[in-house]
């Protein structure tokens, strides 16, 4: 297929779906965004700055930018999913009638169910497991920050078969400038981020401070710890194959490597009473523990302490 024929979707346009939207709609003419209310006019009006340390200042217009769920939506080539976890099910609703059985469908998500959940409620597509390591977010013009000069995206499938499609998706972002590769294990490297998240987000949400202030308490740095080894230990279960150096290698990029005033979504989000991600990067963990008979006390133990904070009930 010719690249000015392919029929591209973003559904989500936050830190990581704009950024997948400004790319692919400087490379690519038919590129929908997903957006509503004031954030939809505003980038109808005015389409999408990304600010990033990586590629420069780039200014990207749709061809369209519609409301999922009021506009009828177009059959698509590809499909990017970039929405908060407890927004999935309803995005897919809205997204079925963009979605047949040759639509590519790649869910850029926290998590490590996210594919298997949107496989569930589309019923078709190929779907892509993926995972992106960046550091992007909103400003408060509308515009995406890109921090850092990384932007990598690992895709691939059950089994980690290399289908056809799969390596089309591989050359489409990397036609689009962005870093792409196809994983030779997708669910060990959707599991290893998704360890370092529930470390990472939990621990700078359940004390509201930096990676920084994380670091210089003995208390902390051992939670820390603790919570890499219990998420290690039920992947492990599970039947992921991680090696067992992972756990102290993150360990060590949390003490030397990670920014001193590095703070989480998850943290942010529970501050300003949003509606967060709490349930991906605990309660999930926590319920695959018990199905597996395991116990990890101390994810459990903040998981509770911070459902309790998310509901305002120790303020």
């Amino acid at each position: 297929m010719d690249d000015k024929e392919i029929k591209i979707m973003v559904a989500g346009i936050g830190g990581v779906g704009g950024y997948l939207a400004v790319m692919l709609s400087k490379a690519y003419p038919h590129v929908t965004w997903l957006a509503r209310g004031e954030r939809k006019e505003k980038l109808e009006k005015e389409g999408l700055i990304l600010h990033s340390e990586l590629h420069g200042d780039v200014h990207a217009f749709a061809k369209e930018v519609k409301d999922a769920a009021k506009d009828s939506l177009e059959v698509q080539d590809y499909v990017f999913i970039c929405v908060k976890n407890y927004s999935l099910k309803e995005m897919c609703s809205n997204l079925k009638g963009a979605v047949d059985e040759h639509t590519i469908v790649i869910p850029v998500m926290n998590g490590v169910d996210c594919a298997d959940c949107a496989g569930k409620y589309l019923g078709k597509g190929k779907l892509v497991k993926s995972l992106i390591y960046i550091v992007s977010f909103v400003a408060e013009d509308g515009s995406i920050i890109h921090e850092g000069n990384f932007a990598d995206i690992r895709i691939g499938t059950e089994e980690n078969r290399k289908p056809e499609w799969l390596l089309k998706t591989e050359n489409l972002l990397k036609r689009a400038g962005i870093s792409c590769r196809i994983g030779e294990d997708i669910e060990a490297e959707i599991w290893k981020k998704y360890i370092l998240n529930c470390a990472y987000n939990v621990m700078t949400a359940l004390y509201d401070k930096s990676i920084g202030q994380l670091r210089k308490e003995e208390k902390t740095k051992k939670q820390y710890l603790t919570i890499l080894q219990e998420s290690y230990t039920v992947a492990r279960e599970k039947g992921v194959q991680i090696e067992e150096s992972y756990v102290e290698y993150q360990y060590e990029h949390f003490l030397h490597r990670l920014k001193d005033n590095a703070t989480s979504s998850l943290q942010r989000d529970i501050r300003a009473g949003r509606k967060s991600e709490l349930d991906t990067f605990g309660g999930y963990l926590v319920r695959e523990a018990k199905r597996l008979g395991m116990s990890i006390p101390v994810s459990e133990e903040c998981y509770e302490i911070l459902l309790k904070k998310e509901k305002g009930e120790n303020k």
